[in-house]
């Protein structure tokens, strides 16, 4: 059996809850629930479409970005402390809980 985590997206000001596979990505998360998370390079790390904000709870337990991830970021609308891309982010038993913000816009500026 599949071990399985939460993840918690605030889209729009709604938060919607679902648990999804150990593994999978944030913006595979986003896409396989419906959530309006662009990714336009489908993970391949050459945009930053699935820009997402991470709650400061949960940040220092992600790995450190790439300079390439921190590359793309750089283009990202809207940059918080805590913004990372989603193609990035690993699901866990650790991120259990994750909880992430989609901002309301992107900035589609491919590299």
């Amino acid at each position: 059996m599949t071990e399985t985590v939460k993840i918690i997206f605030i889209d729009k000001g709604e938060t919607k809850e679902f648990n999804v596979p150990v593994g999978t990505t944030v913006l595979e998360a986003a896409h396989n629930n419906n959530i309006d998370l662009e990714g336009a390079c489908e993970g391949s790390l050459a945009c930053s479409t699935c820009h997402v904000v991470v709650d400061k709870n949960f940040y220092d337990l992600l790995n450190e970005p790439s300079e390439d991830e921190e590359d793309m970021l750089d283009l990202a609308f809207g940059l918080t402390p805590t913004s990372r891309l989603g193609c990035q982010i690993v699901m866990t038993k650790e991120l259990d809980g994750l909880t992430l913000i989609v901002p309301d816009e992107t900035r589609n500026v491919s590299m």
